[in-house]
């Protein structure tokens, strides 16, 4: 369902949660610009997860910036202090969402063998209801939403460089999502 013509703005889960996708919400000479000095300026790593009792190397690179340390998947990230870049993002996702956000969780995908499975941004420390902001930078990938009850109802969008996806209310609690595997080198 489409909510907005000044701004392409979609409503992706029908019950249960609020998804909402703001296609092109970066220009896309801000995405390029954002992309190129978060490539060059993040310190990325490549660390090991816990995954059903092993651990195992995540399929990705992250780094983490906020306010204090997050624990997931059995590690704890150490925060870093917000740069310039990411506080501006911050500021811009703030704007439309009218939340204030604490942290950023960045991934980086290298190539379509990176990816992230199945989850729910459900943590410990994260409050119920809690919004998770998702700004896509670089190539598009798949974005595929799950019912935690019904495994076989799946919606999936493609996201592409400089969309926004706004995941509030219980999205957390009814449904799973991950950004599958593409193949490409």
């Amino acid at each position: 369902m489409i909510l907005s013509s000044e701004l392409c703005v979609e409503q992706l889960l029908p019950k249960d949660g609020n998804a909402l996708l703001y296609k092109r919400f970066l220009d896309l000479a801000d995405a390029d610009s954002y992309l190129s000095i978060l490539n060059n300026d993040v310190p990325w790593k490549h660390e090991p997860i816990k995954l059903f009792g092993k651990s195992i190397l995540q399929p990705r690179l992250t780094a983490y910036y906020g306010n204090k340390n997050y624990p997931y998947s059995g590690i704890s990230m150490q925060s870093q202090p917000w740069t310039p870049t990411l506080l501006d993002i911050k500021e811009k996702i703030e704007r439309i969402s009218q939340v204030q956000f604490n942290a950023v969780l960045l991934n980086l995908y290298r190539d379509g063998n990176d990816s992230i499975g199945w989850h729910s941004d459900d943590e410990r420390e994260l409050a119920d209801g809690s919004v998770i902001a998702s700004l896509s930078l670089g190539e598009t990938r798949r974005f595929i939403f799950r019912r935690r009850d019904d495994h076989g109802n799946k919606i999936e969008r493609k996201l592409n460089h400089g969309d926004l996806l706004i995941m509030r209310d219980e999205t957390q609690k009814f449904w799973q999502h991950q950004v599958p595997k593409t193949g490409k080198k």
